[in-house]
Protein backbone atom coordinates (compact mmCIF):
# COMPACT_ATOMS: atom_id res chain seq x y z
CA UNK A 1 0.00 0.00 0.00
CA UNK A 2 1.46 3.33 -1.07
CA UNK A 3 1.57 6.13 1.48
CA UNK A 4 1.85 9.87 0.97
CA UNK A 5 3.42 12.52 3.16
CA UNK A 6 1.08 15.46 3.72
CA UNK A 7 2.35 18.81 4.95
CA UNK A 8 -0.08 20.50 7.32
CA UNK A 9 -0.19 24.29 7.67
CA UNK A 10 -1.93 25.71 10.73
CA UNK A 11 -2.94 29.29 10.05
CA UNK A 12 -3.07 30.35 13.70
CA UNK A 13 -0.04 30.94 15.89
CA UNK A 14 -2.05 30.97 19.13
CA UNK A 15 -1.10 28.13 21.47
CA UNK A 16 -4.76 27.58 22.43
CA UNK A 17 -6.04 27.87 18.85
CA UNK A 18 -9.16 25.88 18.03
CA UNK A 19 -7.66 25.38 14.55
CA UNK A 20 -4.61 23.79 16.17
CA UNK A 21 -7.04 21.47 17.99
CA UNK A 22 -8.66 20.64 14.65
CA UNK A 23 -5.24 19.92 13.14
CA UNK A 24 -4.40 17.60 16.04
CA UNK A 25 -7.68 15.77 15.38
CA UNK A 26 -6.75 15.36 11.72
CA UNK A 27 -3.43 13.81 12.73
CA UNK A 28 -5.28 11.28 14.88
CA UNK A 29 -8.02 10.49 12.35
CA UNK A 30 -5.87 10.31 9.23
CA UNK A 31 -5.87 7.01 7.35
CA UNK A 32 -2.59 5.06 7.39
CA UNK A 33 -1.96 5.96 3.73
CA UNK A 34 -1.55 9.63 4.70
CA UNK A 35 1.41 10.55 6.91
CA UNK A 36 0.69 14.04 8.23
CA UNK A 37 3.56 16.33 9.25
CA UNK A 38 3.22 19.91 10.40
CA UNK A 39 5.11 22.51 8.41
CA UNK A 40 5.57 25.39 10.88
CA UNK A 41 5.06 28.90 9.55
CA UNK A 42 5.53 31.14 12.59
CA UNK A 43 9.29 31.70 12.32
CA UNK A 44 9.25 33.03 8.77
CA UNK A 45 10.15 36.70 8.44
CA UNK A 46 7.83 38.86 6.37
CA UNK A 47 8.38 38.01 2.73
CA UNK A 48 10.14 40.67 0.68
CA UNK A 49 11.32 40.19 -2.92
CA UNK A 50 14.71 41.54 -1.84
CA UNK A 51 15.24 38.03 -0.42
CA UNK A 52 14.78 36.40 -3.84
CA UNK A 53 18.46 36.64 -4.70
CA UNK A 54 19.52 35.01 -1.42
CA UNK A 55 16.81 33.36 0.69
CA UNK A 56 17.47 33.42 4.44
CA UNK A 57 17.82 30.03 6.17
CA UNK A 58 14.21 30.09 7.45
CA UNK A 59 12.90 30.66 3.92
CA UNK A 60 15.07 27.91 2.43
CA UNK A 61 14.09 25.46 5.18
CA UNK A 62 10.43 26.24 4.58
CA UNK A 63 10.69 25.72 0.81
CA UNK A 64 12.58 22.46 1.42
CA UNK A 65 9.85 21.26 3.81
CA UNK A 66 7.14 21.98 1.23
CA UNK A 67 9.18 20.30 -1.51
CA UNK A 68 9.60 17.19 0.67
CA UNK A 69 5.87 16.42 0.95
CA UNK A 70 3.48 14.93 -1.58
CA UNK A 71 0.37 16.92 -0.67
CA UNK A 72 -0.85 19.76 1.55
CA UNK A 73 -3.60 20.42 4.09
CA UNK A 74 -4.37 23.98 5.17
CA UNK A 75 -6.16 24.44 8.50
CA UNK A 76 -7.10 28.09 8.74
CA UNK A 77 -9.06 30.43 10.94
CA UNK A 78 -10.90 33.35 9.40
CA UNK A 79 -9.55 36.83 10.12
CA UNK A 80 -11.59 39.74 8.79
CA UNK A 81 -13.21 37.52 6.11
CA UNK A 82 -9.83 36.33 4.87
CA UNK A 83 -6.87 34.18 5.85
CA UNK A 84 -4.39 35.18 8.55
CA UNK A 85 -1.39 37.20 7.40
CA UNK A 86 1.00 34.54 8.67
CA UNK A 87 -0.52 31.98 6.29
CA UNK A 88 -0.41 34.32 3.29
CA UNK A 89 3.20 35.13 4.19
CA UNK A 90 4.07 31.41 4.15
CA UNK A 91 2.44 30.95 0.76
CA UNK A 92 4.42 33.91 -0.55
CA UNK A 93 7.68 32.37 0.72
CA UNK A 94 6.86 28.99 -0.82
CA UNK A 95 5.87 30.37 -4.21
CA UNK A 96 8.76 32.78 -4.75
CA UNK A 97 11.02 33.66 -6.43
CA UNK A 98 9.32 33.33 -9.79
CA UNK A 99 9.98 29.92 -11.32
CA UNK A 100 10.54 28.15 -7.98
CA UNK A 101 6.95 27.65 -6.80
CA UNK A 102 7.03 24.87 -4.19
CA UNK A 103 3.22 24.51 -4.22
CA UNK A 104 2.87 23.77 -7.94
CA UNK A 105 1.12 20.48 -8.71
CA UNK A 106 0.84 19.48 -5.03
CA UNK A 107 -2.70 18.31 -4.23
CA UNK A 108 -4.23 20.36 -1.42
CA UNK A 109 -7.22 20.45 0.88
CA UNK A 110 -8.59 23.29 2.96
CA UNK A 111 -10.44 23.23 6.26
CA UNK A 112 -10.87 25.40 9.29
CA UNK A 113 -13.02 25.98 12.31
CA UNK A 114 -14.57 28.89 14.13
CA UNK A 115 -17.32 29.52 16.63
CA UNK A 116 -19.33 31.46 14.03
CA UNK A 117 -22.20 29.89 12.09
CA UNK A 118 -20.50 30.22 8.69
CA UNK A 119 -17.30 28.88 10.20
CA UNK A 120 -14.34 29.72 7.95
CA UNK A 121 -16.22 29.67 4.64
CA UNK A 122 -15.09 33.07 3.40
CA UNK A 123 -11.44 32.54 4.41
CA UNK A 124 -11.45 29.16 2.70
CA UNK A 125 -12.78 30.66 -0.53
CA UNK A 126 -10.06 33.30 -0.44
CA UNK A 127 -7.42 30.64 0.23
CA UNK A 128 -8.74 28.52 -2.66
CA UNK A 129 -8.25 31.49 -4.96
CA UNK A 130 -4.62 31.83 -3.83
CA UNK A 131 -4.00 28.08 -4.16
CA UNK A 132 -5.40 28.14 -7.69
CA UNK A 133 -2.91 30.84 -8.61
CA UNK A 134 0.04 28.88 -7.19
CA UNK A 135 -1.14 25.87 -9.22
CA UNK A 136 -2.04 23.58 -6.32
CA UNK A 137 -4.92 21.26 -7.34
CA UNK A 138 -7.59 21.46 -4.63
CA UNK A 139 -10.06 18.98 -3.20
CA UNK A 140 -13.38 20.66 -4.01
CA UNK A 141 -15.78 18.24 -2.32
CA UNK A 142 -16.54 17.57 0.41
CA UNK A 143 -16.00 21.04 1.82
CA UNK A 144 -14.94 21.11 5.47
CA UNK A 145 -16.34 24.13 7.30
CA UNK A 146 -16.27 23.06 10.94
CA UNK A 147 -18.54 24.97 13.34
CA UNK A 148 -16.65 24.72 16.63
CA UNK A 149 -18.54 24.13 19.85
CA UNK A 150 -16.99 23.99 23.29
CA UNK A 151 -15.65 20.52 24.06
CA UNK A 152 -16.06 19.24 20.47
CA UNK A 153 -12.29 18.61 20.26
CA UNK A 154 -10.22 18.34 23.41
CA UNK A 155 -6.69 19.70 23.87
CA UNK A 156 -5.20 16.37 22.74
CA UNK A 157 -7.12 16.34 19.46
CA UNK A 158 -9.75 13.82 20.46
CA UNK A 159 -13.07 14.51 18.75
CA UNK A 160 -15.91 14.07 21.24
CA UNK A 161 -18.82 14.48 18.80
CA UNK A 162 -19.35 11.25 16.85
CA UNK A 163 -20.86 12.97 13.81
CA UNK A 164 -17.92 15.38 13.56
CA UNK A 165 -15.41 12.54 13.95
CA UNK A 166 -17.12 10.56 11.19
CA UNK A 167 -17.18 13.61 8.91
CA UNK A 168 -13.46 14.33 9.43
CA UNK A 169 -12.53 10.67 8.81
CA UNK A 170 -14.53 10.70 5.59
CA UNK A 171 -13.00 14.04 4.52
CA UNK A 172 -9.50 12.62 5.03
CA UNK A 173 -10.42 9.46 3.08
CA UNK A 174 -11.74 11.61 0.24
CA UNK A 175 -8.53 13.61 0.32
CA UNK A 176 -6.52 10.39 0.08
CA UNK A 177 -8.50 9.35 -3.01
CA UNK A 178 -7.92 12.82 -4.49
CA UNK A 179 -4.17 12.68 -3.82
CA UNK A 180 -3.91 9.28 -5.52
CA UNK A 181 -5.78 10.56 -8.58
CA UNK A 182 -3.84 13.81 -8.90
CA UNK A 183 -0.40 12.30 -8.38
CA UNK A 184 -1.24 9.29 -10.54
CA UNK A 185 -2.36 11.55 -13.38
CA UNK A 186 0.85 13.54 -13.06
CA UNK A 187 2.95 10.38 -13.35
CA UNK A 188 1.11 9.39 -16.51
CA UNK A 189 1.71 12.76 -18.17
CA UNK A 190 5.39 12.87 -17.26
Amino acid sequence: MMSYTVGVFIGSLASDSINRKLAKALFKLSPPELKLVEIPIGALPLYNRDFDADFPPAGRAFKDAVAAVDALIFVTPEYNRSIPGVLKNAIDWGSRPYGTNSFAKKPSAVTGTSRGQISTAVAQQHLRSILSFVNSPELAQPEAYIHFTEGMIDDDGNVTVARTEEFLRNWLQEFHIFVVKVLGAQRITL
